[in-house]
């Protein structure tokens, strides 16, 4: 399509103008070929006519949808009035600064401090595409930074721009970037270091001019080096051209270099006073400009600011003494008084206050500097003479000397920084950031500004280079064919400045002769380049020349050109300063002879003045080393990859948002903006993705072309039809690339198509509601006529036959249409039963052939499984008899070979025996000595026995005193009921208000029955444990006597063994077997007593139960039973058995009082029941009553009114007689018409007579059907019953399989358990000789370990404890805590298991009394887990299992530490393994803090596995389809658009990420607050960093996605309700709160009352730059006014809130870990194998 045919009428076009450079303008008529008038509509009302053919036609303006976009090249038109406009609406109405122009960041300076910067925008913009959120510094740094590391390519940040644009604070927030994203985490903090270079270098280099009160007078590049992993290690800075001329001399308002402003606002300091500073006024260097001061800026705190910066970079004191003196004396230099002596002669006075501060802050005398101040010495061939100056020459030697000083020392700093942010290590990388002064022209140019120009010349060469570069690149990767695009080039122009016989080789060789002037030089620029196209003479001046340079004209003037390039100082002056007492000052001059003139040699890298060398011939000229700087300068970017920003000044005023587009317009044009923009409009400007234009553009294709499924070919398809000329658009490999104004004309074409589309819904729509509106008229009208009509026509013929006639007719017709319908009814019913009955059969049939089926193949694999297993288990077990079969032959070889030598060893023990058979006779004599001795002590014991008996019996009896009391108390309930429901039942009859009265006060004698049973529950409870513990005490005692006994019987059995062994051998000893065979006699005969004991026991208190149970107990039973128990000996199971009884008996009386409590509970109910109705029969007599009143009252006044028409009477009597004869005549009509009536109803019933008896033989067959279908029901339940028989004898299957193969391995287990004892018997056979030996020994040392352990208490106290020896703690920290793995067996039967393994240590520890131990294994614990933590970082399921563990840890301490409010609760078997000597109350604090800190490091994980997916679920994926368009993007492509949309993270993703989160934690049992707090710190991530990316990406502000925000947010509830954790989605609220912003209405003043009251979540900053960015999809949204958003801000002003305009994502709500009283008795838990805890003891 041609571009002059969007000039249609209602199109907007821009036209030049004086003020505003252009302004709008609306076509009155279309414009065609061959006219030469646009008629056009200024915005004021007049009309405007523009002379132009269709090859000058003025530039069209964008559409207003476009306006305010983020990259200027997503215009569709591309020129400089709709790039001026759009930064203008972006800086003024929406307040945004930064806008992208292709690769180009345009800057604007806002002249106010803006909250964009902050950390939290840092995070917010640190891995994001630069396309997907607002123009930004960071944007641009992020995207260095990512190249850098993706490409390993270094890269590089031109920020150019005019003074006061910005430079260098975009220059330092670019610096601050890195520095945040890229932590180097080393303990050199090389990033505040590179950060703290900033505040020396701008108080050394920069200075207040007429334009900005910050202004960089030097260039600087600053290399920020990184190493492999892309952390900071150092930096390096370049400094170009520094403003020496300025330390001598400012213009009216300007100032000097801040340091010497700072200087003199400390000099009453301490460290000040000897430098002598006065007030900046009084010196001559900085009083120049007048003003002194700039406005909100403290020297003072800058100097603080300074001071710190240089100690920070490791710039000690003595270094800063020596700054600060040499910045003093060039002060007092510039004090120092030249007077004029004679014609050409100057001179200075000795006393001069001045020049003695200067000579002595210096070192120098001063004679010799006065001397060659006001001298200087000529070398001439045979002599030399010295010349004295002109005062005006020796002023310009001392402000040389001035110059170089200073230069030498901002030199000197630069160095120093340099060497301290160098760091030791590799640099792998690096990131230039170039802050360089842009094109300048001023009314008075000079040399620094010549040479200014001349560095943007060759930067903006290099720039264009790199645009083409790009396009060239693109057009190959989308194989398009490329074709030169005329642009402009500069290198003429750089040619004229420094090719050979340029201007600067010009210069350089004019400053080489003596006589040199600067109009000799001016004439020589006349004669060699008075031809060439960009150089021209000014017809006005002979002291300028004009330079055509790429932005502008610039005129210089020649004076000063040819001193600053010579930049001389006499060298008399040189040799003054060398000589100098001061080192620091001789060093820089010193170090000038030394250094060689090739600048390129030279290490460190800033551009200061070179080499000087003593023949002037040499001498190199400012020029030259400006050249080669930037030489240098020019090849280090060009082997890096650049972006660019272009700082912008909006107004000369500094005033905040205010735009001046004259200025403006003027900076586009100088910084190449401007240019990129119409090398883009020469070629494809507009590029979209094959999906962008087909979601865009989809309602421009036909339902052929939206059928197809290849979009490509759709959009190929689509574009060819609507866009006749193929030139205007190229087919990429992955985009279309459109010309300028084609996307325009393709808007044009689909606002046109869903403008018709709108009109035509809207006319169906408006027809539909007025046909609606006419029909619900008509309809009304009908209904009056009908209703008139009808009182017309009952007026005309009412009689009462035509009443009867039409009842009758009425009645007909409703029997008929009701028979009618019933037929059908009943037609349709059997169709459906019909119907039905197929379909049930066939899917009967069908399921049953499909269970006759699976019955077969489960037959079929169940006879498999079983040949299966069958053949497994007999080639197990045959292989299992092999191995035994082998393995017990060679085990009884050995056992034979064995047993032959232990009978050659006996025979010789047997000999040996004999000889010492005396010895044995007299031990055997001590032996009769101590058994005698033990059976002392077994009557002892049998005496304590019996006592022990007898307290057993004593409790029974009480116990039985017990049970006799409880049986009375419930005769007598029993008895307190009866009479109750007695005096209910007495006072059933009573009035309503006694039984009211009763009913209270048998509910209160019903509680008072409940309190008393209440209390004499509690009480048996009480004595029932009474009870038990006594038992336990007493099961206890008698576990210890049988220990005894069963040690009795070992050493018993010992002897027997030892006395048998011994008479084989020697038979002397008849006397010993009498005794042991006496002593076996007694045993068995205590033995019988206990058993016979027992089971009388046992016989007495299953008879006890009895009578127990059957709550029919008699007193002498009982006594009976307790006279004949007390003298017998009960067990410790027989007494658990009566305590069961007991229970039982006792849950039979709760059973009993429960029973009449409900009977009780009944009556009362009935009760209750009774009064109601008594209480409605009385109001029913009460309204009978009020009714009958009525009636007599009505009756009463008819009386009235008859008794007043008695008169009327006889005069009526006439008129009823003639009424009577008629009514006797109607009569006999109407017995006529009821007696037809009666022989048509006997009609009528005869035929539905006929009709109900069909239906009933109807009904009796589909009963017989239903009667069919019950059997086949009832077989099908019985097959299922059967198919359920068989599955359960499958499943029987399954488990006796599965119970062999468990057989199988017990057996197997068996087998070698079996061997293994075989094993230790043979060796017990070893060993039996020697235990012979010393059997006597051990008879003793046990008899007197029976004597301790008898009187010993039982060790209760110890239980839940676990032992260890100290130099295993650690082996039980390495098994515990670093090997643990969280995924094993026995951890997942209980999570918490190290927590409570680690405390029973503990509490061992602490009874032991170990303080040592104690403190070692706590230390140990806390120090481990948080190394193992640390180490496992990253691992979810590590870190929520630690965090529970450290949680169960901190609530044992809390629960077992004795105090009060923490054993509350406790068990009393809890409480007593309470901490006993230790208060731990310290290390509690420990563990919460490492579980706070495990807890954070488990959310900071979970936040990393989320960040990645929050903002494509949350905003790009589209979870609602059809309701989002793309709109036009420029070079700048937002990421997820390249992507495909099956590579898109959804919400789902992330609930699945939840449930994951969610899983673990519920696995680990942690707690559920604690899964609350966890999920609400989640959700607020996840809705922080929705809304953060949302407020920085204005192309996210619609209302389409506010749905889908509100979407994605109600599937989160929905998980959230499934959780049961509905109560943490209050944490998104600022994000519904937004989306709801982004859908509501925007225009009214309630519109705005009720964003002020729904936002409240939402700070007055967010919700303005929300409303500020909404940005319309389509043409039929508008965008928010901003008298709107004003209206909006002032009734926020009441709203106390945060400024900030970022949420911090990194807030961390408070984390509590409440205490919760543990059920897990420590006594119970037992330590598994598999944690190779083998050395840790139960106690």
């Amino acid at each position: 399509m041609a571009l002059v045919q969007l000039y249609t009428r209602y199109n907007r076009v821009w036209i030049p103008d004086e003020e505003h450079v252009w302004k709008s303008a609306e076509i009155l008529k279309d414009f065609h070929d061959g006219d030469d008038r646009l008629q056009l509509l200024l915005e004021d009302g007049t009309e405007y006519t523009v002379d132009s053919s269709p090859t000058k036609l003025p530039p069209l303006r964008n559409p207003d949808i476009l306006v305010g976009e983020n990259d200027l090249t997503a215009l569709s038109y591309l020129h400089e009035p709709a790039v001026l406009h759009n930064l203008k609406v972006r800086f003024l109405e929406f307040k945004i600064i930064y806008t992208y122009c292709g690769i180009i960041l345009v800057a604007l300076n806002p002249y106010k401090q803006l909250s964009i910067y902050g950390d939290a925008i840092i995070h917010a913009y640190s891995g994001q595409n630069m396309g997907d959120m607002d123009p930004h510094i960071f944007a641009v740094a992020e995207e260095a930074y990512k190249q850098m590391a993706r490409n390993q390519r270094n890269q590089s940040i031109i920020i150019s721009g005019e003074s006061g644009a910005g430079k260098t604070v975009s220059a330092r927030y670019a610096m601050r970037y890195f520095a945040v994203v890229s932590k180097s985490g080393s303990k050199t903090q090389v990033e505040d270091k590179v950060l703290a270079s900033n505040p020396i270098t701008e108080a050394i280099g920069n200075a207040k001019t007429t334009r900005n009160d910050n202004s960089s007078r030097f260039g600087k590049f600053t290399e920020i080096s990184f190493d492999s992993r892309y952390r900071i290690i150092g930096a390096n800075m370049r400094t170009y051209l520094l403003e020496k001329s300025r330390v001598v001399f400012q213009t009216y308002n300007e100032r000097n270099y801040h340091i010497f402003y700072q200087m003199c606002a400390c000099a009453d300091l301490p460290q000040f006073k000897a430098l002598q500073l006065m007030s900046a006024e009084e010196f001559h260097y900085t009083g120049m400009g007048g003003d002194i001061f700039i406005e909100g800026v403290d020297d003072r705190k800058s100097m603080e600011e300074t001071q710190r910066t240089f100690s920070l970079l490791g710039l000690n004191e003595d270094f800063q003494s020596d700054v600060f003196k040499v910045l003093a004396a060039i002060l007092h230099m510039g004090n120092v008084e030249i007077k004029s002596f004679g014609d050409d002669r100057s001179s200075i006075s000795p006393s001069d206050t001045h020049l003695l501060t200067v000579c002595d802050l210096l070192g120098v005398r001063a004679d010799k500097l006065v001397q060659w101040l006001c001298n200087r010495r000529l070398v001439l061939v045979a002599e030399k003479v010295v010349k004295p100056l002109h005062k005006d020459r020796a002023v310009n030697s001392r402000d040389a000397l001035a110059k170089r000083i200073y230069a030498y020392l901002f030199d000197c700093i630069i160095n120093r920084i340099n060497r301290a942010l160098k760091v030791p290590g590799k640099q792998h990388a690096f990131i230039g950031v170039l802050d360089i002064y842009g094109f300048e022209t001023f009314d008075v140019n000079s040399f620094e500004q010549f040479c200014i120009n001349y560095a943007n010349e060759k930067l903006q060469q290099q720039f264009n280079l790199h645009v083409f570069k790009l396009e060239q690149e693109e057009y190959m990767k989308e194989d398009i064919p490329w074709t030169l695009i005329d642009f402009y080039d500069n290198q003429p122009a750089i040619d004229l400045i420094e090719a050979k016989m340029g201007i600067l080789d010009l210069l350089n060789e004019e400053c080489l002769f003596p006589q040199g002037t600067d109009q000799s030089w001016l004439q020589k620029l006349y004669n060699y380049l008075g031809s060439k196209p960009l150089f021209e003479r000014p017809k006005l001046s002979n002291e300028t020349f004009v330079i055509q340079h790429f932005a502008d004209k610039v005129e210089y003037h020649c004076k000063g050109f040819l001193e600053k390039n010579r930049d001389a100082l006499y060298e008399e002056l040189v040799e003054v300063m060398r000589d100098s007492q001061f080192p620091f000052l001789a060093k820089f001059f010193q170090e000038e002879e030394q250094k060689a003139p090739n600048i390129r040699g030279i290490k460190v890298k800033a551009a200061r003045p070179g080499v000087k060398p003593a023949n002037k011939q040499l001498r190199t000229s400012v020029g030259d080393k400006f050249c080669s700087s930037l030489s240098l300068l020019m090849a280090t970017l060009n082997a890096t990859t650049p972006h660019y920003v272009r700082c912008i000044k909006p107004n000369d005023e500094k005033l905040p948002f205010e735009y001046d587009s004259r200025r403006v317009v003027q900076q586009l044009r100088a910084c190449g903006v401007l240019e990129t923009i119409r090398i883009s409009a020469q070629s494809y400007p507009s590029r979209w993705t094959y999906s962008e234009f087909y979601n865009r553009y989809n309602v421009l294709m036909t339902n052929q072309e939206a059928g197809f499924n290849d979009k490509m070919q759709t959009c190929k398809n689509v574009l060819q039809r609507l866009i006749q000329d193929a030139n205007q658009y190229k087919f990429g490999r992955t985009k279309i690339f459109l010309r300028a104004g084609q996307v325009a004309f393709l808007e044009k074409l689909r606002l046109d198509q869903l403008r018709t589309a709108c009109i035509t819904i809207q006319k169906h729509v408006r027809g539909w509601s007025q046909r609606k509106k006419y029909l619900r008229m008509r309809n009304a009208a009908i209904t009056l006529q009908q209703y008139i009509r009808g009182k017309k026509t009952i007026r005309k013929a009412v009689s009462a036959a035509n009443l009867k006639q039409a009842w009758a007719a009425v009645l007909i017709q409703r029997y008929w249409r009701g028979f009618r319908i019933w037929k059908v009814y009943e037609t349709v019913r059997l169709a459906t039963i019909t119907i039905q009955a197929f379909t049930r059969g066939w899917l009967a049939r069908k399921s049953y052939a499909k269970m006759v089926e699976e019955r077969k193949a489960l037959v079929l694999q169940k006879y498999a499984r079983a040949w299966l297993a069958r053949r497994r288990f007999n080639a197990m077990r045959r292989l299992v008899q092999q191995v035994q079969l082998s393995f017990r032959v060679q085990q009884l070889r050995k056992k034979n070979e064995e047993q032959s030598k232990e009978n050659r060893g006996l025979v010789e023990r047997l000999t040996s025996l004999a000889s010492s058979h005396s010895q044995t006779l007299d031990k055997l004599q001590a032996l009769e000595t101590q058994l005698k001795k033990s059976t002392n002590q077994k009557t002892s014991l049998e005496a304590r026995e019996k006592k022990i008996k007898e307290d057993a019996s004593r409790k029974m009896t009480t116990l039985q005193s017990e049970i006799d009391r409880v049986i009375i108390e419930k005769q007598n309930m029993e008895k307190t009921f009866e009479a109750s429901s007695k005096e209910q039942k007495e006072k059933y009859d009573q009035a309503k208000l006694n039984l009211l009265e009763e009913k209270e006060i048998q509910k209160r004698l019903g509680k008072n029955a409940e309190h008393n049973l209440d209390i004499q529950r509690q009480d048996h409870e009480k004595e029932l444990r009474s009870l038990k513990e006594e038992i336990r005490r007493l099961k206890e005692e008698r576990v210890g006597l049988q220990m005894k006994l069963d040690e009795d019987d070992r050493v018993e059995t010992d002897l027997h063994d030892q006395v048998t062994q011994l008479t084989k051998h020697v038979k002397v000893i008849p006397e010993l077997r009498r005794d042991l065979s006496n002593l076996q006699n007694q045993k068995n005969t205590v033995d019988r007593k206990m058993k016979q004991q027992s089971e009388e026991a046992r016989a007495s208190l299953k008879e006890i139960s009895k009578l127990l149970a059957g709550s029919i107990v008699e007193e002498d039973v009982l006594l009976r039973l307790t006279a004949n128990t007390s003298e017998k000996t009960y067990e410790a199971e027989d007494l658990l058995a009566a305590f069961d009884c007991l229970e039982k008996a006792t849950r039979t009386l709760e059973s009993h009082r429960k029973e009449q409590k409900a009977i009780y509970e009944t009556q009362v109910e009935g009760f209750k029941m009774k009064v109601d109705y008594l209480q409605n029969e009385n109001n029913s007599l009460q309204n009978l009553f009020t009714e009958k009143s009525s009636i007599a009252e009505n009756i009463r006044q008819e009386v009235c009114r008859l008794s007043s028409e008695n008169s009327v009477i006889p005069e009526l009597k006439g008129h009823i007689l003639e009424l009577q004869r008629q009514n006797t005549d109607y009569e006999a009509l109407i017995e006529k018409q009821n007696k037809d009536l009666a022989e048509n109803a006997e009609e009528i019933k005869s035929i539905l007579q006929k009709k109900i008896e069909e239906e009933s033989s109807k009904r009796r067959h589909f009963e017989e059907q239903a009667g069919v279908l019950e059997e086949d029901k009832k077989d099908l339940q019985g097959k299922i019953k059967d198919l359920q028989e068989d599955s359960d004898h499958l499943s029987r299957q399954l488990q006796m399989e599965r119970d062999a193969k468990i057989r199988l391995r017990l057996e197997i287990t068996q087998l070698s358990s079996d061997n293994i004892e075989f094993e230790e018997q043979l060796d017990k056979k070893d060993r039996l000789i020697k235990s012979l030996e010393n059997q006597m020994i051990s008879l003793k040392t046990a008899h007197e370990d029976d004597k301790k352990t008898s009187w010993s208490a039982s060790p209760k106290g110890y239980l839940g404890m676990l032992e260890y020896k100290r130099e295993d703690q650690s082996k039980l920290i390495q098994n515990l805590i670093l090997d643990l793995k969280p995924n094993g067996v026995a951890v997942n039967m209980i999570p918490v298991l190290p927590a409570y393994i680690l405390f029973m240590c503990v509490r061992h520890a602490d009874y032991m009394n170990d303080e040592e131990k104690l403190m070692s294994l706590m230390n140990a614990i806390i120090s481990n887990v948080k190394r193992f933590t640390m180490t496992h970082q990253n691992d979810l399921v590590s870190l929520s299992f630690w965090l529970c563990n450290m949680y169960q840890l901190l609530n044992c301490l809390k629960q077992y530490s004795g105090d009060e409010e923490f054993s509350k609760q406790s068990t009393p078997r809890q409480v007593k393994n309470c901490l006993q000597n230790f208060d731990l109350s310290d290390h509690r604090q420990v563990v919460s803090d490492l579980a706070i800190c495990i807890y954070h490091q488990f959310i900071t994980t979970m936040e990393n596995a989320l960040a990645t997916a929050i903002v494509p679920a949350m905003l790009e994926h589209e979870s609602l389809q059809g309701i989002f368009n793309t709109k036009p993007t420029g070079f700048r492509k937002h990421s997820s658009k390249n992507n495909d949309d099956t590579d898109m993270c959804t919400v789902s993703f992330i609930i699945e990420r939840l449930s994951r989160f969610h899983t673990i934690m519920s696995h680990h049992s942690m707690d559920a607050n604690l899964i609350k707090q966890v999920v609400k710190q989640l959700l607020f991530y996840i809705g922080a960093t929705t809304v953060n990316h949302l407020l920085l990406s204005k192309n996210m502000c619609s209302c389409s996605r506010g749905m889908q925000i509100r979407c994605n947010i109600s599937y989160l509830e929905e998980w959230l309700q499934e959780k049961e954790l509905l109560s943490s989605i209050d944490t998104l609220k600022p994000l519904t709160q937004a989306a709801w912003l982004l859908q509501v209405s925007k225009t009214t003043d309630d519109d705005a009352k009720a964003i002020v009251e729904k936002c409240a979540e939402l700070n007055t900053v967010q919700i303005v730059k929300i409303l500020n960015s909404y940005t319309p999809i389509d043409g039929y949204e508008k965008r928010v006014a901003s008298s709107f958003v004003r209206k909006v801000q002032s009734l926020r002003q009441d709203h106390d809130g945060s400024a900030q305009l970022m949420m911090d994502v990194r807030y961390r709500f408070p984390v509590t870990f409440p205490f919760y009283l543990s059920p897990q008795a420590l006594e119970l838990l037992k330590v598994p194998n598999s944690l190779h805890l083998e050395f840790l003891n139960m106690i």
